[in-house]
């Protein structure tokens, strides 16, 4: 009998991004937000609605992360999102404020939501900022797939 593999980050990504895309969300991978923190996955709905999405696959790392909180201001909703088997009675505390955020647990070909997170709309002008900000960084990725040896920095967010 051979044990499976342990899921990582990018294997729970891609189950998470399966996810948003049925639900009509476009998802971005590591995507640097304006309070200087990065998003594990932001993603744009159809309404203009940010969805960002915290992935953890260690309880040291969950435990560890005090950050998590500088996200609220920067999404609609947010969720954690976890691989199979990890241990979910963290996110029922309120260290991680389950009135507020999401639980997603996935793998590396689908995920399923566990709770849903609420909608709490961000200022119009950080709206604006971010999906500018999620548009140009979102083309200037597709264009590195036709050039990939050229490189675009856009001051503090590459």
């Amino acid at each position: 009998m051979t044990d499976t593999p342990a899921l990582v980050a990018a294997d729970v990504v891609r189950g998470v991004c399966r996810l948003l895309l049925r639900a009509g969300v476009a998802p971005m991978a590591e995507v640097p937000i304006g309070c200087g923190r990065r998003a594990d996955i932001l993603g744009l709905d159809a309404q203009g609605r940010l969805t960002l999405v915290e992935i953890k696959v260690s309880l040291a790392d969950l435990r560890g992360d005090h950050k998590w909180p500088d996200y609220l201001g920067y999404c609609d909703r947010f969720f954690w999102a976890v691989p199979a088997g990890f241990p979910l009675a963290p996110f029922d505390t309120d260290d991680f404020r389950p009135e507020r955020t999401g639980l997603i647990v996935a793998d590396r070909f689908d995920a399923e939501m566990l709770r849903p997170a609420p909608w709490v709309a961000v200022a119009p002008a950080r709206r604006k900022a971010e999906t500018l900000q999620f548009a140009r960084r979102a083309a200037a990725r597709l264009a590195g797939h036709c050039d990939p040896d050229f490189r675009v920095e856009w001051g503090n967010r590459p």
